[in-house]
C-alpha cells in the first residue's frame, strides 16, 4: 500500500507504507465494545430482551432478572472502558478482562445454566490468552488528574444512563413522575437509597439493582485511578540535557529547531551511538516528537529506532510534527510512515533584507511611526543582560502573555533567561511614560533561540497591551538590523500552516476545490491564525521552507490533531491551577515545566 508525500517543488511522490499495527488486538477491542453494549441494553430495555435479538442477549452474561440485570450492565460498563486499552495492547486491560470474561462465564453457568453463555465468553476469552504476548504494553505517564476526570465522566455518563434505566419500565411506572424526580431516582439509586419513583413488580428491584452498579462502578474505578501508583511524564535529566547541547553545538546549525529540543518537559531518547537523538512527549497516547532529530544525521536512523521501539512498547500512536523535507525523507525511509505537507517556515537571510522597496512599503511606514512616537529598542544576548534585568522580563512575559493557558511546544522553548541559555537572543522595545508602569519603560519582548553559530529561531513574542500597534514588527525590523554585528546571518520567523494552500487559492485561476479549501482555512483563521500568521509572515519578503507532519496511518490524523492541539496550549483537557498559584509555586530547576506563548508562532 502506498501514499504520496509533498516535495519542495509541491509534486508528490510515491512511498511505500511500512507495517501496520497488529490486527488481533484490534479486533478482540472492538469484539469488548460490541459485548459490552449488547450487555447494557439486555440489562437495561426490557423489550430488547423479549425482542428478535433475544437468542443473541440470552447468551451474553446475566440477562435475565433483577440481579442478572445489573451483572449485564456491570459487565457491560466495563468491558466497553477495556475496549480502548485492549486496542492499544496495554497489560492491564489484558489481566482485567481476562479476570473478567470467566466470572461471566461463571455466572452464566451459576444463575442460568446457559452453555453458550459460557462459550461466548470462552470464545473472547480464548484468543486473549492464545494471543497474550501481542499485549506487552506498557503504562502511559499518569497523575492523580485521570482520578478526577474518570469520576466527572463516569458521572456523567452513570446520570445519562440511569435516566434511560428510570425510563425505560413505562408501563409499570406508577403514575407520571416528571424529570426532576426521575433525575432525583438516579442520583438516589446510585447512592443505594429508593427514590420518588415507584414500579410494579420486580421493576423496582431491577432498576435499584442496575442504579447500585453503575455507583458502584463509578466508585470503584474512580478509588482505583486515585490510589494507583503514579507515572509521570518523563522530562530530561541534567544529563540528558548537558548530552543534547554538546549534540547541537555541532549539529545544531541543520535545523532552525533544533534548539526547542532542550524544553525540560520533554523525554529523549539516543541512538546507540549517543550521536543523534529524538526528543517528545507523550500526550492522550500520541508520542509527539518536532522537528528533526538531532546530532549527525548518518546516526538519525539509530534514535528513529529506538523512538518507534518505545512507541510500541507503551503502545503509543507515533508522530513528528513539523519536520523539514530531509527529515521527512529519513523517517518515511526508515520506519514506512506516511508524510504530509503541514506549513511553511518563513527564514529571512539576514543579507537579503532590505526595508526599501514597495514591497516593504507598509513594514517601513509602520516602524518609522512607531519610532516617532518615541519608542527605541535593543538587541541583545541574554548573558549580557543583568539578572535584576533578567527577572523584570521575566515578570512581564508572564503578565503579557494574554492568555491562562500557557501555548507552545515544537516551536518554544519555555523559559527565558536561563543560564544555560546564555547565546539566545532577546529584543526589547521601551518608552519612556511620565507614569511608568510595573515594568518601567518596557514594552514588547521578542525572545529567540540559537540556529546553530549563525542563526537564531523566533522563540515567544509579548507585548504590553498598552503599547502602540506594530511592536512585534518594530523588533523584528531591530533584530534584522543588528544582526550583522551579532554573527547573524539568518532568522526564522513564524510557521505558517498551509501556506502554500493560502498563496495559491488566491491567485487567478484557483479551482473551485483550492478556492474552497483556502474558504475553510480563511474562516479557521479566526480561532487558530491561520491566514494570519501567513500574512505577518510574508511582509518581510521570506524564504518558505516546507514543514511536515509524519504519521502511522491516515486514521491516526485526527488523534494526533488533537494531541498536538493539545501540546501547543490550544486544547486544554486538564483542569489548570489559578494563575496565582502557578506563579509563586516554587521550582526545582530554573522554570522546569513552562511552555512559552508565542501569539504568532504556534498555529
Amino acid at each position: 500500500m502506498s501514499s504520496e508525500v509533498p516535495s519542495r517543488s509541491g509534486r508528490a511522490r510515491r512511498i511505500v507504507r511500512g507495517p501496520r499495527p497488529e490486527a488481533v488486538p484490534a479486533l478482540v477491542g472492538r469484539a469488548c465494545a460490541v459485548v459490552g453494549v449488547l450487555d447494557i441494553a439486555a440489562g437495561v430495555f426490557p423489550r430488547f430482551r423479549h425482542s428478535r435479538m433475544h437468542a443473541m442477549a440470552e447468551v451474553l452474561p446475566g440477562s435475565l432478572g433483577p440481579f442478572a440485570a445489573a451483572l449485564s450492565l456491570s459487565v457491560g460498563v466495563l468491558l466497553l472502558l477495556l475496549a480502548h486499552g485492549l486496542k492499544r495492547r496495554k497489560r492491564r486491560a489484558w489481566r482485567a478482562a481476562v479476570a473478567l470474561l470467566p466470572a461471566g462465564a461463571v455466572s452464566e453457568f451459576v444463575y442460568r445454566h446457559s452453555v453458550v453463555g459460557v462459550l461466548i465468553s470462552l470464545a473472547l476469552f480464548v484468543p486473549l490468552v492464545l494471543h497474550r504476548d501481542e499485549f506487552r504494553a506498557l503504562p502511559d505517564p499518569r497523575s492523580r488528574w485521570r482520578a478526577l476526570a474518570n469520576f466527572v465522566l463516569m458521572s456523567a455518563g452513570s446520570l445519562a444512563l440511569g435516566l434511560v434505566i428510570v425510563s425505560a419500565h413505562p408501563k409499570r411506572t406508577i403514575g407520571d413522575p416528571s424529570l426532576a424526580d426521575r433525575l432525583t431516582h438516579v442520583l438516589y439509586g446510585l447512592f443505594g437509597f429508593e427514590g420518588p419513583v415507584n414500579y410494579e413488580g420486580s421493576a423496582s428491584w431491577t432498576v435499584a439493582f442496575s442504579l447500585g452498579a453503575l455507583g458502584l462502578i463509578t466508585a470503584v474505578t474512580t478509588i482505583y485511578l486515585a490510589f494507583r501508583p503514579e507515572h509521570p511524564a518523563a522530562h530530561l535529566t541534567e544529563e540528558d540535557e548537558a548530552q543534547l547541547r554538546a549534540l547541537l553545538e555541532k549539529h545544531g546549525a541543520r535545523d532552525s529547531l533544533g534548539h526547542f529540543a532542550l524544553r525540560r518537559d520533554k523525554a529523549v531518547v539516543f541512538s546507540p551511538s549517543g550521536k543523534a537523538a529524538v526528543t517528545y512527549r507523550v500526550v492522550s497516547g500520541v508520542m509527539l516528537a518536532s522537528g528533526d532529530p538531532i546530532g549527525d544525521v548518518e546516526a538519525w536512523p539509530g534514535a528513529i529506532e529506538r523512538f518507534m521501539d518505545e512507541a510500541k512498547a507503551h503502545s503509543w500512536t507515533p508522530a513528528v510534527m513539523g519536520c523539514s523535507e530531509t527529515g521527512g525523507e529519513v523517517w518515511t525511509r526508515e520506519t514506512g510512515l506516511d508524510a504530509l505537507e503541514l506549513g511553511d517556515e518563513a527564514v529571512v537571510d539576514v543579507a537579503d533584507f532590505s526595508l526599501a522597496g514597495r514591497a516593504m512599503r507598509n513594514v517601513r511606514q509602520m516602524v518609522k511611526r512607531i519610532e516617532r512616537a518615541g519608542y527605541e529598542t535593543r538587541v541583545r544576548r541574554i548573558r549580557d543582560l543583568g539578572e535584576a534585568e533578567l527577572d523584570r522580563i521575566r515578570r512581564a512575559a508572564e503578565d503579557w502573555r494574554g492568555t491562562d493557558t500557557e501555548r507552545g511546544f515544537s516551536m518554544a522553548l519555555g523559559r527565558i533567561g536561563d543560564a544555560a541559555d546564555g547565546d539566545c537572543l532577546i529584543a526589547t522595545a521601551h518608552k519612556a511614560d511620565d507614569q511608568p508602569g510595573p515594568y518601567g519603560d518596557l514594552k514588547a519582548i521578542l525572545h529567540f533561540v540559537p540556529w546553530g553559530t549563525d542563526g537564531v529561531s523566533l522563540d515567544l513574542m509579548r507585548r504590553d497591551r498598552s503599547a502602540d500597534p506594530g511592536m512585534n514588527e518594530l523588533l523584528i525590523v531591530a533584530a534584522l538590523q543588528a544582526s550583522p554585528k551579532l554573527g547573524i546571518t539568518k532568522i526564522s520567523l513564524n510557521f505558517a500552516m498551509f501556506r502554500s494552500a493560502l498563496a495559491r487559492g488566491e491567485k487567478i485561476g484557483a479551482g473551485p476545490v483550492l478556492r474552497a479549501w483556502r474558504g475553510l482555512l480563511v474562516f479557521l483563521s479566526r480561532w487558530f491564525q491561520i491566514e494570519s500568521l501567513y500574512k505577518f509572515n510574508a511582509k518581510f519578503q521570506p524564504r518558505w521552507e516546507p514543514r511536515f507532519v509524519v504519521y502511522r496511518a491516515s486514521g491516526d490524523l485526527p488523534r494526533i490533531g488533537l494531541a498536538a492541539m493539545q501540546a501547543e496550549g490550544f486544547v486544554n483537557l486538564a483542569l489548570p491551577l489559578p494563575r496565582f498559584l502557578r506563579r509563586n509555586a516554587p521550582a526545582p530547576r530554573p522554570c522546569p515545566h513552562q511552555v512559552a506563548e508565542h501569539e504568532v508562532r504556534a498555529a
